[in-house]
């Protein structure tokens, strides 16, 4: 692998994207079909590509959402649908486009409140939660985001009604459709002028942020966060969860300083990543750069990718994690604090994530559940409990969702990075290290802190709640061989 001499360092001028010319090209690109590079093609999650090479334009976007339509109707879908974008310069567009051909087709459409950015999590959160205890009127959604990509890219993505990225089957179904009508010259596709579909009494308001933030506290226990008195830093990355963050930390009371807001889609505050392209990773040292020179200001850092469903940890002694590091101790953990779980509850892990994890699960005594990289191949086994955690190690990042099955009920999808580290710092005391029998130990580790969650049925609410849990052993030690 050949290391650009750009490599972590400031994004000079002459590589930042022409937002201007990126923008008119997705208006009047018209993709060939007979070009397969030009085709729709859902990937590991979405449609993705820029429209300079006519592999995101707006003909995608028609065909696309046409095909989300007559997907919906074909499955009886008829619930509102959540319609979400990130920051990338692409996003604007295609949201546009999209409310165009949704508005047309008669869809409950819900919006952000003051077009805001909208990440990947939040839009699970509204599905799920709005489908809960539902077998009609199901609700789904489109995230549009091609996630850590470059700039000049696009990404659009849909959500059936189990709330995560849709499965093979479903995406092979709208990809299907949406190349016959772009052979068709987008003859079946409805659409409507942007202004009309705003005004559309199928158009409405939706306020994500407040919904999230509020729910935030019922899945993560920000009483204990709140009293470990850690001086948080996070970095959005110019991201979806840019106007997020301030809010978790006014309304949660926690000691969280967001280190930039800027939103500016060239993303010409990022550090270069390795092979010289601007890419939101937020686990590659080269990419972050700026936040892991802020290590020492914080006693804990993190940053999101552009939608917000990747993370990265910085701490003052290691700088940036390894991801590996940060699925095994999760694992490690989880697996001995949920008693509720089922015994047969497996590990989810995809192929290129480290074998540590499949040694962490052989000592556990669970089955590992091992797949091809995306997170969708997780989410089935989630639903029904058959799985008890689910993350991957993707390009360097690390994301995971747990869903707990308790008395028969599901507890909802949240994504908020959290590793709590020693209170060795400004003077407080250590944590102890846990007893053998609980953990994976070497010398050359450092201890980790984890999150301590005690789940318990709420019965008035009919939600999950959880209530924190001390432990005399809440740390873990992982090993510090290289990845696999």
């Amino acid at each position: 692998m050949k290391i650009s001499p750009l490599a972590g360092k400031p994004a000079p001028l002459g590589i930042l994207v022409d937002v201007s010319r990126l923008i008119t090209a997705y208006y009047i690109g018209v993709p060939d079909p007979t070009v397969p590079a030009q085709r729709v093609a859902f990937g590991t999650s979405g449609h993705r590509g820029s429209s300079f090479n006519l592999a995101f334009n707006e003909w995608h976007i028609l065909a696309i959402t046409q095909a989300i339509c007559f997907y919906r109707k074909e499955n009886g879908i008829d619930g509102p649908l959540f319609l979400g974008m990130d920051t990338h310069a692409l996003s604007v567009p295609a949201c546009a486009t999209a409310l165009e051909v949704l508005a047309a087709n008669d869809i409950e459409v819900m919006l952000a409140k003051g077009d805001d950015y909208t990440p990947t999590p939040v839009i699970s959160h509204a599905i799920l939660t709005r489908n809960r205890g539902r077998k009609n009127g199901l609700a789904d959604g489109i995230v549009i985001t091609p996630s850590h990509n470059p700039p000049h890219d696009g990404g659009f993505k849909y959500n059936p009604p189990n709330g995560g990225p849709a499965g093979n089957v479903v995406t092979g179904w709208i990809q299907a459709k949406a190349n016959e009508l772009l052979e068709a010259r987008l003859v079946g596709v409805k659409r409507i002028p942007h202004a009309r579909a705003l005004r559309a009494s199928t158009t409405h308001r939706h306020d994500y942020i407040t919904a999230y933030v509020n729910d935030l506290g019922n899945v993560v226990d920000m009483d204990i966060i709140r009293g470990e008195k850690l001086h948080l830093g996070v970095d959005p990355l110019g991201g979806a969860g840019v106007h997020y963050w301030a809010r978790i930390a006014e309304q949660h009371e926690l000691d969280l300083t967001v280190v930039d807001e800027t939103v500016d889609p060239t993303f010409r505050f990022m550090t270069v990543d390795w092979d010289g392209q601007i890419r939101m990773d937020p686990s590659s040292s080269y990419a972050m750069q700026r936040l892991i020179k802020m290590k020492d200001r914080f006693d804990l850092s993190f940053a999101c990718d552009t939608d917000h469903d990747r993370h990265g940890i910085v701490t003052p002694t290691e700088g940036l994690l390894p991801p590996n590091h940060d699925l095994c101790v999760a694992i490690s953990y989880l697996f001995q604090n949920r008693p509720r779980w089922s015994e047969s509850a497996a590990v989810g892990k995809t192929i290129v994530s480290s074998q540590m994890i499949d040694r962490i699960t052989a000592k556990l005594g669970r089955k590992l559940f091992e797949v091809p990289v995306g997170f969708k191949w997780f989410v089935d086994g989630l639903l029904d409990g058959s799985l008890g955690f689910g993350g991957e190690e993707s390009a360097g990042s690390v994301f995971f969702f747990v869903w707990m099955g308790v008395f028969g009920q599901r507890i909802r999808t949240v994504l908020f990075p959290v590793c709590l580290p020693p209170r060795s710092r400004r003077g407080r005391a250590t944590i102890p290290p846990p007893s053998t029998a609980n953990s994976v130990t070497s010398s050359a580790s450092r201890p980790t802190a984890g999150l301590m969650l005690q789940p318990h049925p709420n019965k008035e609410s009919g939600w999950l709640n959880f209530q924190h849990r001390r432990s005399n052993s809440p740390v873990w030690r992982v090993k510090k061989s290289p990845p696999s």
